[in-house]
């Protein structure tokens, strides 16, 4: 599914803006991240060496304001009942993820963010961190290794196998 999203971005905004942008915001995107930034900035043609800072920093810019407001933003979205059942959503899925992290912590989330499969990756890792009520400076530094291990991976799937394709 990351795929043909990713590839869906790559044909569609990558006809309008620059390579390097659709790449910033495809690693912005929840489910996308840095997995979905690596493969468009692969199938744009954006040399491996640009394209990993780009998708680090936008795969981490909205980590800090997770891990700050979610539950506040979750709080005041239930007293709306259009965006009630959502936010359960999310917070039961964010619990259901949480329960594989809560033993080792920090080695956990780095791992559960670091490994690249769906549903996995900084946002829902920061989800998690927040509904576990992890301390902020350690679920940060989990969160920012997970990063890089995902960026790390991605790397070689899309610019080493796409690459031989």
């Amino acid at each position: 599914m990351t795929d043909s999203i990713a590839l869906w971005f790559a044909n569609t905004l990558g006809q309008y803006i620059s390579a390097k942008a659709v790449v910033f915001i495809v690693s912005l995107m929840p489910i996308l991240e840095c997995r979905g930034g690596l493969i468009v900035a692969k199938l744009l043609g954006v040399d491996l060496l640009e394209a990993i800072p780009i998708c680090v920093i936008g795969n981490l810019l909205p980590i800090p304001f997770i891990l700050l407001f979610i539950k506040k933003i979750f709080q005041w979205m239930k007293e709306f009942a259009i965006f009630r059942p959502m936010v359960e959503k999310l917070e039961r899925r964010g619990m259901a993820k949480s329960a594989t992290l809560e033993k080792g912590e920090f080695i956990g989330l780095m791992l559960f963010v670091g490994i690249p499969l769906p549903g996995t990756g900084g946002w829902t890792g920061s989800l998690a961190a927040s509904l576990l009520e992890m301390d902020i400076k350690k679920a940060s530094l989990a969160i920012l290794l997970g990063v890089f291990i995902a960026t790390v991976i991605m790397s070689i799937v899309s610019y080493g196998l796409l690459g031989l394709l």
